[in-house]
């Protein structure tokens, strides 16, 4: 019999069937290649969400869980923060100026140096206030063991760092900082319209040239750069505020630098004055972008809508300018040396608390000897 030959039909069929499994077999790997599309894009989404909480806060620390001996409190300012002890009854909070080189809150943690180190002392009792700068160059023990440069403590460790090398050096009882950028003080102050500054003639050409640097940093075309032209107290804006508190190639190099930072705290103060509680939370909302601080939001702004409590009384620098040399020192450089860092603190605790009889802590007394130890052949006569 002759052999059975499949219908054509069926053959078609067949056809038919496997084409149509290449059909769902492509549609698969598109909807395969689309599903690895939209990954990417949702990564890539949520990569610059991150990037943009990066480039702006507030960053707030947690620090209600730090023991005070973590953070270099020793226990002698412990018992003189107690009731009835010369320290009792004040506020001391760390202010940083970091010379970060973006406006990035990222920037703010760590990785780099603090140029300005402000203590802001706070009789509770009076609002009345104390500013002084710790110059940046001051050799001191980095609250690790290792002594350099003040302002390596902030790039080393960030601020916890950097306020343990205060509480360690200078026997004080700061928990609380604040931290801020070029973007902060620039913000501020334009905010509040201006500040008014002195300007001196030998500070306009390193004004001008200063805010060249700070608009980089900012991310601001040169062209929007106001020059400063004359001398004279007058009405400055953020980025040329921002600049007048970087000179130091002026008479008085970084001591009269320090200066002009805290006259520029003293104009922000006077100009915030005039602002009505609403003016207030506004710029308190846009500055936190740019800053990284200790403080709960609620404190810190009930601190500044309570700003006509506080008056700023005396300022001043530490070391003491009689109680202090300079020294290049080998891997190190120029350094601001205190000589006898206990004098020092003891100066330091009468002019803030009006302690006439401090007797700084045994950590103080290890650090004096050895900072005696490690500067003494390089001091400049």
């Amino acid at each position: 019999m002759p052999s059975e030959k499949k219908p054509a039909k069926a053959k078609k069929n067949k056809s038919r069937s496997a084409t149509a499994r290449t059909r769902r077999k492509m549609a698969v790997f598109i909807v395969e290649i689309l599903i690895i599309i939209g990954m990417i894009g949702i990564l890539y989404y949520v990569m610059k969400q991150t990037e943009n909480e990066e480039d702006e806060g507030p960053i707030y620390a947690n620090v209600s869980d730090v023991d005070p001996s973590q953070i270099g409190i020793s226990e002698s300012v412990l018992r003189a923060s107690e009731a009835g002890g010369p320290m009792e009854g004040y506020t001391n909070i760390a202010l940083f100026g970091v010379d970060a080189l973006s406006p990035k809150g990222s920037d703010l943690l760590k990785g780099y140096r603090s140029d300005t180190i402000i203590i802001a002392s706070i009789n509770n009792a009076t609002g009345e206030v104390s500013l002084v700068s710790v110059y940046r160059d001051t050799y001191l023990n980095l609250g690790n063991d290792s002594y350099n440069k003040c302002n390596a403590a902030y790039a080393k460790g960030g601020a916890t760092q950097a306020v343990t090398m205060l509480n360690a050096n200078l026997d004080l009882n700061i928990t609380n900082w604040v931290t801020v950028s070029y973007k902060a003080l620039t913000t501020v102050v334009d905010d509040l319209g201006g500040i008014m500054i002195d300007v001196g003639a030998d500070e306009i050409e390193h004004l001008n040239n200063y805010q060249i640097a700070v608009a980089q940093v900012l991310g601001i075309p040169e062209n929007e750069i106001v020059p400063v032209r004359e001398t004279g107290t007058q009405r400055l804006n953020g980025m040329q505020v921002s600049a007048y508190c970087r000179i130091r190639y002026t008479d008085g190099n970084d001591f009269a630098r320090t200066a002009r930072q805290r006259e520029v705290i003293a104009s922000i103060l006077t100009e915030a004055k005039k602002c009505d509680a609403a003016k207030l939370t506004d710029i308190f909302t846009d500055v936190m972008n740019y800053t990284y601080t200790s403080f709960d939001e609620k404190t810190l702004l009930n601190m500044i809508l309570s700003i006509n409590d506080y008056t700023i009384v005396r300022e001043g620098g530490f070391p003491s300018m009689d109680m202090m040399a300079g020294a290049n020192l080998p891997a190190k450089g120029d350094c601001v040396v205190p000589v006898n860092l206990s004098d020092n603190v003891a100066w330091l605790h009468e002019f803030l608390f009006n302690d006439t009889a401090y007797v700084p802590s045994d950590c103080v007394t290890m650090f004096t000897s050895q900072i005696e130890q490690d500067t003494r052949p390089y001091i400049r006569s």
